[in-house]
Order: structure tokens, then sequence, then C-alpha cells
């Protein structure tokens, strides 16, 4: 029997402007795109934008606002500028190292796990969790010195109420107080899961040559912990020397502007006297601190492998 081929060839496409086939039309526009412009850019474009609007453009402005020689000449001989460089090196010393430390310790009391240290753990969280605004203005109206409510408890037991808000030690005291209380929750917490992460194989090991109690925690325990304190503590740094809310709810920056700090008195300056280039050269002044500070940071972070 014979059989009959059909040939199968491919016919050719016919001559001068024909419509597109059928494949091409159905292709999705995105892989039509050059290579570069495929969906994680065309998805990207909108944070770009965002980015250049809400953070580039005010950084760029600021600086351009800040940069005339003559306002930072000004704030070097302005008392007000000068007295608040004092304060916030004392607001963020004496802060920071005292946060700091009290978590530590903190932190090894917590680290004994009994249920009714976890509750009170969970408790001692609440001053963290809580809203900044509502926190603050609260311990602001009890340390009223006519009708505050730590005035009146210290005057039910003939104890004369100090003038909390009145004398500038005073404020400041209560100005560090109130931000070490809203922010040692948050660094106990850091440093008991670093306490944690330490292996007991350590501890066991120390105890086999003797160390414990104090001789533990000095020869052990900080030892293991110093890189995480030392981190925390420059992130704390950083984090308080832009501290609005402590100064501003508490004191209000007085009595008399006595107790402003940088980043109060750059708002004052910007919004309460109207002179917004005076506002920003007092907050660019505070650059030669922190960009070191986020240097040096970084890289410990980088070394860290984080």
């Amino acid at each position: 029997m014979t059989r009959h081929t059909v040939d199968r060839s491919p016919r050719p496409a016919p001559d001068g402007d024909a419509a597109p086939s059928w494949p091409a039309e159905r292709t999705p526009w995105p892989a039509r795109l050059p290579p570069l412009a495929n969906w994680p850019v065309i998805f990207a474009v909108p944070f770009v934008i965002t980015s250049l609007l809400v953070v580039g453009y005010p950084v760029v402005y600021g600086f351009w606002l800040g940069s005339d020689l003559d306002l930072y000449e000004d704030l070097f001989t302005d008392e007000t500028y000068l007295w608040t460089v004092w304060n916030t090196v004392l607001f963020v010393g004496v802060g920071v190292n005292l946060k700091l430390v009290l978590a530590l310790l903190l932190s090894g009391f917590f680290a004994l796990g009994s249920g009714w240290i976890r509750a009170l753990l969970a408790i001692s969280l609440l001053p963290w969790a809580i809203p900044s605004v509502p926190a603050l203005l609260s311990i602001h109206w009890m340390l009223n010195p006519q009708w505050g409510m730590l005035g009146t408890l210290l005057g039910t037991v003939g104890v004369e109420n100090p003038a909390w808000l009145i004398d500038y030690w005073w404020a400041m005291a209560a100005a560090i107080g109130a931000h070490i209380w809203k922010w040692l929750p948050f660094w106990t917490l850091i440093m008991l899961a670093a306490r944690m992460a330490i292996p007991q194989d350590v501890y066991e090991a120390a105890a086999v040559d003797g160390a414990t109690g104090l001789r533990r925690f000095w020869w052990v325990t900080f030892p293991m912990l110093s890189n995480v304190f030392l981190t925390s503590a420059l992130l704390s740094t950083i984090w308080t020397l832009s501290d609005y809310n402590s100064i501003h709810f508490i004191t209000g920056g007085g009595p008399a502007d006595s107790t402003h700090v940088l980043a109060t008195l750059g708002i004052r300056y910007a919004f309460a006297v109207g002179d917004i280039e005076q506002g920003v050269a007092v907050a660019l002044s505070a650059l030669p601190v922190i960009v070191p500070l986020i240097v040096v940071l970084v890289r410990r972070l980088g070394r860290e492998g984080v």
C-alpha cells in the first residue's frame, strides 16, 4: 500500500503590514519591558519616590537652612545654648549610664525564673509599653509643687515637698528619672535576653574553678555581656540625644529655659521664637557627636555579624 505524506512545513509569513501573531498579543506587558524594568523595580519606584519626598527633601532642605556660618557664631555666644549643651551632657551621661547599670542588675534578678518573678517581669514592662505622652504628662502632674500626688503623699508623712519643677536640680532630676523609668524595661529585656544566651557549661566550669557569687558575675557574666552592654550604650546614647518628650512633658524647658536640651531648644527656636534657621542650627550642632556614634555602632554590628 502506498502512503501519502502531508507537507507540514510552516508557511511563510505574508509580506507587508500584517497583524501581530497571537502569542505576541497574549504576552503580558511587563514581559515586553527592558530587562532592568521588571516587577521588583516597578514596586520599588513608589518607595524610592516616597523616601526622596519624606526623607531626602527635608534633610537637604534642613542642611540648606543651617548652612549659614553666622548662625553658629550666634549660637556659641548664646548663654542659653551653652547651658543647653551642659544639660544635654548631664541628661545623656547620667541617663544612659544609670539606666544600663540598673538594667544589668535587674536582668540578674529576673533571670532567676521563678513564677512570681516572671509575673513581676511582665508588670515591669508596662512603663515601656504605654504611650509616652500620657505617661510623662501624668508624671508632670504628680510633681506639681502645689497639689501634685507625690507632694501630697510626702506631706502625710511630714516630709516637705521638693520644688520639683521650680528648682533647676530637682527639675533635671525629675526629667532624668522619668526618662529612666520609661526606657529601663526595654534595656532590662535586652540584658535579660543576653544573659539567657550564655551557655550553662561556662557557669559550670567557673564553679569548678571556684568562681561563685560576685566573682562569678565579675569574671564570667559581665565579660560575656560586655559586647551587648557596649552596643546598647551606643544605641541608647543616640536615642537619648534625640529624646524630646522627657524634657518637654516633664519640665517644659523650665524654670526659665534652664532645663532645655538640644532636642527641645531647637524646637523652641524654630516654632516658639519663630527663628527656623536658628532652630535647625541647634539640631545640626549635634551632628559632630551623633555621626561618629553611628559610624562606631555600624562597625560594631558589622563585626558581630548582626
